[in-house]
């Protein structure tokens, strides 16, 4: 296993972590926005109303994009899975 062989792996894997975890955290940005922007113009300064919110929009999100990620993670899994006699030597 030489040292390009290395970095395409790394690369790989941060694009495919990124690819995962991506939708998630976009709608946890949107939604803690939307929550905080409530929060100045009604001056609640609950910590609940800010947590819940996003827990619920997060798990609403990957529920949504299940199928999606699966796809990817499986399509990863695969493609590592066929290149493994290249990276045991």
């Amino acid at each position: 296993m030489n040292q390009d062989m290395i970095l395409k792996l790394a690369k790989d894997t941060l694009e495919v972590t990124l690819m995962v975890s991506g939708p998630m955290l976009i709608v946890s940005l949107v939604v803690g926005i939307a929550v905080s922007i409530a929060q100045v113009v009604t001056s609640i300064q609950d910590m609940t109303l800010s947590f819940v919110p996003r827990v619920i929009a997060v798990f609403l999100a990957f529920l949504f994009a299940f199928p999606w990620v699966m796809k990817i993670m499986m399509a990863f899994t695969s493609q590592l899975y066929g290149h493994l006699e290249r990276f045991a030597r």
